[in-house]
């Protein structure tokens, strides 16, 4: 996501690769009197900057400081004409919409019949491709045609085009309250994670109830049924129902796979739909099917017809590492996983400016975890700093709030004990901020506070007595979530046991014949 502080314009520049500039220039200089253009000077500047430099605009002669805003206006509609034009983005969404500007060109000609005609395929061809939208306003203006130019080529024309115009609005109303609905679960999700409490789970149950529209799942075509599926995921992950968002993960993939063609023209929907499969396997700790599942999206985004473009890159990218990582801990390989942090900071830094910063916290936090695992308490507790001392995250407050409890871990584990005072009192402070002080985090904390209290000879009996009092809240409704953040009983487990901890859930993880 782009930094809300950094200049617009120089962000695109920026963003656009070798080809997409040669393109610009040669877009430009179709025209020869572009060539000397203030606004190509201006790109060709930019391009050469490091970093944005408003005085450095000025001091180059290109613009007065009261036309640089005119100037950056028009390169930029310039920049967005140009790429537009660019076949590599060129999609069926662009594509129909061009055939409407064409049709409404030769409207306003007074050319009815060619327009007609170039609507009627542009509607085949829209529909045919679940671009509802834009086939409802391909019909409102046949519809205005019509009443000025009487074809006589079908009889019950205006019935016919009467009753395309419902059935189409009607389904577009249906796609947009799911739409609507899945997008405020979405919200909900981001906030605040997975339920906490009764109270919470009856609200979040009363919305979905509430704003469910009724429907028929056999009238529902490809999009609608893709925002159905969405809004059940979204409500399930929040209630903490992971068989059913398992299951509606499932019917997600499924639904493109099914619909092939649907692939390249939704390709970030479909990666999205297999990242929350493989999110829901990871939490059901269904390893084979997970690793399935990964090997078949990476085939599916290396095949050469599958779209490529910096947003479906970065998304790839995010989406694919983020469940290696998964896989690591699903599997106990913490050692064999390490090798992906310098692959992931790499990805960070090419594609900062389309990742937001809630989705690098986490794949942070995942990092922290994945050294944790590995013994590596420094590195663990380096990456969650970055969480920690993080002021403009504003999203995921779970995230957050277990980011400082494994950082305790870590501390005690690194036998960094000094720091271990400041960090107790902060934590409990924010967590009772956050109002997200759970039995689980009560049970840790008090633990963590007692130990310089206990006896060498007595540390491994408190083991055992934390471990059967957080033992009880694996199951927990809403206690259970603290362990999809931190395996701490496999800490604890590892500690009783003498084992690392990598050891105790490669051990869990064989156990599991999935």
């Amino acid at each position: 996501m782009t930094n809300a502080h950094q200049d617009a314009l120089f962000v695109l520049v920026k963003s656009l690769s070798k080809s997409e500039k040669r393109q610009f220039k040669l877009y430009v200089g179709r025209l020869g009197v572009n060539t000397d253009a203030k606004f190509l000077a201006l790109f060709n500047l930019l391009d050469k900057m490091r970093k944005y430099d408003e005085k450095q605009i000025l001091d180059s002669g290109i613009v007065k400081k009261s036309q640089l805003s005119n100037l950056k206006a028009h390169l930029y509609k310039q920049i967005l004409v140009s790429l537009r034009l660019n076949p590599v983005n060129q999609n069926v969404r662009i594509q129909i919409r061009e055939q409407l500007d064409f049709a409404t060109i030769l409207y306003q000609k007074g050319l009815y019949k060619q327009s007609l005609k170039i609507l009627e395929k542009a509607k085949s061809f829209a529909i045919e491709n679940e671009e509802k939208n834009v086939a409802y306003e391909i019909v409102e203006l046949e519809k205005v045609i019509e009443t000025q130019y009487i074809t006589r080529s079908i009889p019950d024309r205006a019935d016919e085009l009467a009753v395309e115009a419902k059935e189409l609005s009607a389904q577009n109303v249906m796609t947009s309250k799911l739409s609507n609905l899945s997008l405020q679960l979405y919200g909900m999700m981001l906030k605040v994670g997975y339920v906490r409490s009764d109270e919470d789970l009856q609200k979040v149950k009363s919305y979905f109830d509430e704003h469910l529209p009724k429907y028929d799942i056999e009238k529902l075509g490809f999009r609608e049924k893709l925002w159905l599926y969405k809004a059940h995921l979204w409500y399930s992950l929040l209630i903490q129902d992971f068989l059913s968002a398992y299951k509606y993960a499932s019917k997600w993939v499924d639904l493109f796979y099914e619909h092939e063609h649907m692939i390249p023209l939704n390709p970030v929907f479909f990666l999205k739909g297999n990242h929350y499969l493989l999110e829901s396997l990871f939490f059901v700790k269904y390893a084979s099917q997970f690793r399935q599942t990964l090997e078949r999206l990476e085939e599916q985004v290396q095949d050469p017809g599958f779209p490529k473009n910096d947003n479906i890159s970065s998304l790839a990218f995010l989406y694919i590492n983020t469940n290696k990582l998964n896989l690591h801990f699903l599997e106990g390989t913490f050692d064999k996983g390490v090798y992906l942090v310098n692959i992931i900071e790499y990805g960070i830094k090419k594609h900062r400016q389309q990742i937001d910063e809630h989705h690098i916290m986490l794949l942070y936090y995942k990092i922290a975890c994945l050294y944790f695992g590995n013994g590596d308490n420094k590195n663990c507790i380096a990456y969650l700093k970055k969480i920690i001392s993080n002021k403009k995250l504003k999203m995921r407050e779970d995230l957050m709030c277990f980011a400082r409890v494994l950082s305790l871990v870590a501390h005690y584990e690194a036998g960094m004990d000094y720091h271990l005072e400041v960090q107790l009192k902060s934590t409990y402070k924010f967590l009772l901020k956050m109002n997200d002080l759970h039995e689980v985090q009560k049970e840790m904390i008090k633990f963590l506070r007692n130990l310089g209290d206990i006896y060498p000879t007595d540390l491994k009996g408190e083991f055992q007595k934390l471990y059967n009092e957080l033992k009880k809240y694996e199951n927990h409704p809403y206690e259970k979530r603290a362990f999809l953040y931190l395996d701490i009983l496999s800490w604890l487990e590892s500690h009783l046991q003498n084992k690392p901890v990598s050891e105790i859930i490669r051990e869990k993880a064989l156990a599991i014949t999935r």
